[in-house]
């Protein structure tokens, strides 16, 4: 045990002290998650509180943490303080932009002297080299100069890049910082050191995408070889895509939004079986159906399924659901809705906590559940300070013999990949719960992938072979072989023996009828780390639920928080089309949405209950779900409480939330203008001083900023007007203004571009099947451990050698292949 800390529990991360500098959300939602999982986190305020308490969400984001106001600075009299909390700390999380981390000391080579063993970790927007290490880290300036902005255009009713609300890459550049740290530790237990971690929004934000990355790559070197899909919907509004069909969105008859999700064959015959619609499609003019040729016909069977949708009430709906296990839609809920989500209430995932000055807090339990409930019982936020007198003395035990560097084990731990030597069993498909175990192999992981023999559904979700697969696939060996059959039983009951952890994503129930439970694989493997990793969860109303990104989206508040001007009831055929049109662009957009939010999530969980196996705990019946998870993404926003301040809300024309916070038109295109705080306003006003007088007493202050928003935008409009976007970016970004050029093309092709490849965020890799291409550079720098950066595996090319690693002849694997147990 740390000194000083609280009784160690059976909660993974009981008796670590994590010292939390974060300022931020990325740092504060990951000091949340360690926090949650038992760990002792200081919150380091400055004198005045931390700027998160001006965030609503912050009684949940700064819960179970204990608080010390501190002045930080080099030469400080309180730096004696920070630096007896960094002697005792097992981790350190920062926020700070790469001047300011080491204008306050906080540098790698710093850290690893004065505190060897600490394992400290940086979230910056941006990195700590490359052309834009020092912008200023704001979460709608990554969004706008990766193309997310672009990609959720059609929330707006041009084609005009519109405003993102959901958190994605802050929560994402959380979930990284967690896996980093937690990398770092499991490599501690061998190493005897430290070191620091690094993660950043932008390649955060490039892990959220599913499929479009090879998308976008295949466009773009095969031209001719197939038709692009620009966008969702064309000008008039008629749908471009055959998952409109499948993912429909529609109101019912009784004005209640619906989000379906039928992907696979099966769902969507017995989808069209239930609308009426399946002998429809024997008349010759829906022959190419779901690929329909003309806008004309696209539109009209469109309007056909939101017509049958809107024939029934939602009580009639769900009677459909309950009769028809293949049939199902999400109702669209709020973000403070989505905590009353029947499945949600069934695992206990949202929580109440007594705050003396708040009363009671509604909130998210924790991320990862096990043996049936929250890691730990949740614990109020503290107030500014409130544990500056015990912690001062914590402070004052510290020795620096405590920290006396050790020679043993220093060569062993450098250079190394933190998770070499782990073995990881991935038993499901799809991306959701599969891509969080893709991103540890970056970290040295093995993960071996159970296919079916027709393998994974993503290999063949888009029109060109294998391209919807290869982002998931990276890293990984896949092994073919049918699960129903006994000797394909038996093969994944050998591969557990020698695993150490499995991941698996099947629908509740599945797995105990195909043998593949954690009961029956701790059977033969008693150490092994068991997480279950489904849309809903293992058990309850939703968990036999088909689970996929559009539905989840609906169900957690996300797309309603994107989509946050969607009206409600549709009182006529035109709002009924835009609802549609506007819910969709909230939840369904690949760039970001709920797959990857679960995924990150997933390789956090993964890594937890890893090392607490390290540490001797072990956690049974651990449980993360695409539902859960974000709702964590959303704690911002779904933290309720009696007068809660007002949530940020975005304009009508999706353009951003007031005049310094949003889009502005420049002569070529558009910029993203961030600078609500006092001190960005001085330098703006500044900045812009030759072009208007922004300092007369109409905007002098921020309160007359607020009552004077609308000709504040106004002369913003007319001043951006004047020049191009690269030329503002330029100049204001030089004078530390937040203010980046808005990319106009998708980010998955903007994110692998020779300008992003160039700043390290793509790297090289070589695919068995699409040669040499550029995918997402790996999450995780370490200033000693390395990393990796693989492509995919066709199906079943590790086949044969897994098998003869399990002891099987060549004679007993082609008896295997005869006889279709493994391909």
């Amino acid at each position: 045990m740390t000194a000083g800390t609280r009784p160690a529990t059976s909660a993974p991360l009981a008796g670590l002290l994590v010292v939390d500098l974060s300022t931020t959300l990325p740092g504060a939602q990951a000091t949340q998650f360690l926090a949650d999982a038992g760990a002792d986190v200081v919150l380091v305020e400055p004198p005045g509180g931390s700027p998160l308490r001006a965030d609503p969400g912050w009684p949940g984001l700064l819960r179970g943490k204990r608080s010390i106001t501190l002045d930080i600075g080099l030469g400080s009299e309180d730096r004696p303080v920070l630096d007896g909390l960094l002697l005792q700390a097992d981790v350190l999380v920062t926020t700070m932009r790469p001047a300011a981390a080491e204008r306050h000391g906080f540098t790698a080579q710093r850290l690893a002297e004065a505190f060897p063993r600490l394992v400290a970790a940086k979230i910056t927007g941006w990195g700590s080299h490359g052309p834009w290490a020092d912008y200023k880290g704001y979460e709608s300036l990554v969004m706008a100069k990766t193309g997310v902005m672009h990609s959720k255009r059609q929330l707006s009713p041009g084609p005009d890049p519109a405003y993102v609300s959901t958190p994605y890459a802050c929560y994402a550049a959380a979930q990284t910082a967690v896996q980093g740290i937690l990398a770092a530790l499991f490599e501690r237990e061998s190493s005897g050191l430290g070191q620091v971690v690094e993660s950043d929004l932008v390649s955060s934000v490039g892990a959220l995408d599913p499929y479009n990355w090879f998308y976008e790559m295949i466009l773009h070197r095969y031209p001719d070889a197939f038709t692009p899909q620009i966008a969702a919907f064309d000008a008039q509004g008629r749908p471009q895509t055959r998952l409109m069909y499948a993912l429909l969105v529609a109101a019912t008859k009784d004005g209640t939004w619906l989000q379906f999700a039928h992907t696979a064959p099966r769902l969507m015959q017995a989808w069209l079986e239930e609308l009426g619609l399946a002998d429809e499609l024997k008349d010759p003019k829906w022959t190419d159906f779901p690929d329909l040729p003309t806008p004309e016909l696209r539109f009209e069977w469109w309007t056909r399924m939101l017509a049958e949708v809107g024939a029934r009430t939602l009580p009639e709906w769900e009677a459909t659901f309950a009769r028809n296990s293949n049939v199902f839609g999400e109702q669209f809920r709020t973000p403070d809705q989505a905590l009353d989500h029947p499945q949600i209430l069934h695992e206990g995932r949202a929580v109440t906590v007594d705050d003396p000055d708040l009363g009671p807090v509604r909130q998210p339990s924790t991320l990862v559940h096990a043996a049936g409930r929250p890691l730990t019982e949740i614990r109020r936020a503290p107030r500014p300070g409130e544990h500056s007198e015990e912690l001062r003395r914590l402070a004052a035990l510290a020795a620096p013999e405590l920290e006396t560097p050790s020679t043993q084990g220093t060569a062993a731990g450098t250079g190394g990949l933190p998770l070499a030597g782990v073995t990881i069993l991935e038993l499901g498909g799809m991306f959701a719960a599969p891509y969080g175990a893709t991103l540890l192999t970056d970290l040295g992981a093995r993960v071996i992938k159970v296919e079916p023999l027709e393998g994974d559904t993503i290999r063949s979700v888009m029109a060109f072979p294998e391209a919807g697969g290869a982002k998931v696939l990276q890293g990984k060996e896949s092994i073919a072989l049918d699960l129903r059959t006994p000797e394909g039983l038996a093969v994944v009951l050998d591969l557990a023996r020698r695993s150490d952890l499995v991941l698996q994503c099947y629908r509740a129930g599945v797995t105990e009828r195909l043998g593949i439970d954690e009961a029956s694989l701790k059977a033969v493997n008693p150490d092994l780390v068991y997480l279950n990793s489904p849309g809903y969860g293992i058990d309850g109303p939703y968990g036999h639920k088909p689970a996929y990104a559009p539905s989840i989206g609906a169900a957690s508040g996300i797309a309603l928080t994107d989509a946050a001007t969607a009206g409600a009831s549709p009182a006529n055929q035109e709002e009924l089309l835009r609802g549609a049109r506007e819910r969709w662009a909230g939840g369904a957009v690949p760039a970001v949405q709920a797959d990857g939010i679960a995924a990150l999530s997933v390789g956090s969980a993964l890594l937890l209950g890893l090392y607490a196996r390290r540490r001797g705990i072990a956690l049974t019946g651990m449980v993360t779900t695409m539902l859960g998870s974000c709702t964590q993404a959303l704690i911002g926003r779904n933290t309720s409480y009696a007068d809660r301040p007002p949530l940020t809300r975005v304009d009508d024309g999706f353009q951003g939330t007031g005049p310094l916070h949003r889009l502005y038109r420049a002569s070529d295109g558009w910029v993203f203008l961030a600078a609500s705080a006092e001190r960005d306003w001085s330098a703006l006003a500044t900045a812009l001083s030759s072009h208007s007088d922004l300092g007369n007493e109409r905007f002098s202050t921020a309160d007359a900023r607020d009552a004077n928003g609308d000709a504040l935008t106004d002369v913003l409009s007319r001043i951006f007007a004047t020049r191009t976007k690269d030329a503002w970016e330029a100049d204001l970004t030089a004078r530390d203004v937040g203010c980046v050029a808005v990319c106009q093309e998708n980010a998955e092709w903007r994110m692998q571009s020779d300008e992003f490849h160039r700043a390290g965020y793509a790297v090289d890799a070589v695919s068995p099947i699409f040669d040499e291409h550029r995918r997402l550079a790996p999450l995780s720098r370490f200033s000693r451990s390395a990393v990796k950066a693989d492509a995919g595996c066709t199906l079943g090319q590790h086949t044969d050698a897994l098998l003869r690693e399990l002891g099987r002849s060549a004679e007993s694997i082609a008896d295997l292949r005869s006889r279709d147990v493994v391909r």
